[in-house]
């Protein structure tokens, strides 16, 4: 395949994945401030399969469809202004949270990788999510944690371990089509 397919094919892959986290993610569950979706588990599976800049790129084209309107964040929201919510940093945490489990995924290339960089990105994005939640709302950390965070971790976890099995998967498909 020449450069120029080979690119292509890249950005289509990269949209695709883009696409899933738009209709996987506006299903919500409301925990207090925050709502359960499968935004998460979207953003591992870019990083994993993706690798770190692709995967970055496919979660940042989701979250500009959101800011601009298009209803793909919680509870089929959008806009400009969820960044300036209480709960954008957890939106622009999923940034980080993509290049951190598509490093370890490139660098790697093992379940057990995928699974440390996606708890490690999972990490800094609580880190950047809550301490935006409290910069915007005032709230201390211990009160903040225990509602933007704490409810969380099993369903992570869960999306963690789920991501693993399939992204291995998808990402060995992807290398052998080409």
């Amino acid at each position: 395949m020449s450069k120029t397919g080979q690119a292509l094919r890249q950005m289509a892959i990269a949209a695709v994945f883009s696409a899933l986290m738009c209709i996987i993610s506006p299903f919500a569950v409301p925990v207090g401030p925050i709502s359960i979706t499968l935004a998460t588990f979207g953003v591992y599976l870019c990083g994993a399969v993706l690798g770190s800049k692709k995967g970055a790129a496919a979660v940042a084209i989701y979250l500009m469809l959101g800011f601009i309107g298009l209803p793909v964040f919680s509870g089929f929201s959008g806009g400009f202004q969820k960044l300036f919510s209480a709960t954008g940093g957890y939106l622009v945490g999923y940034i980080p949270c993509a290049v951190i489990t598509g490093i370890f995924a490139d660098k790697f290339g093992k379940p057990w990788a995928n699974a440390a960089g996606m708890a490690l990105g999972t990490a800094v994005l609580y880190a950047l999510g809550t301490a935006w939640f409290c910069a915007l709302t005032g709230s201390k950390l211990i009160p903040a944690l225990a509602s933007c965070v704490l409810p969380f971790l099993i369903g992570d976890g869960v999306k963690i371990a789920c991501a693993v099995l399939l992204a291995g998967k998808l990402r060995a498909a992807m290398e052998r089509k080409g």
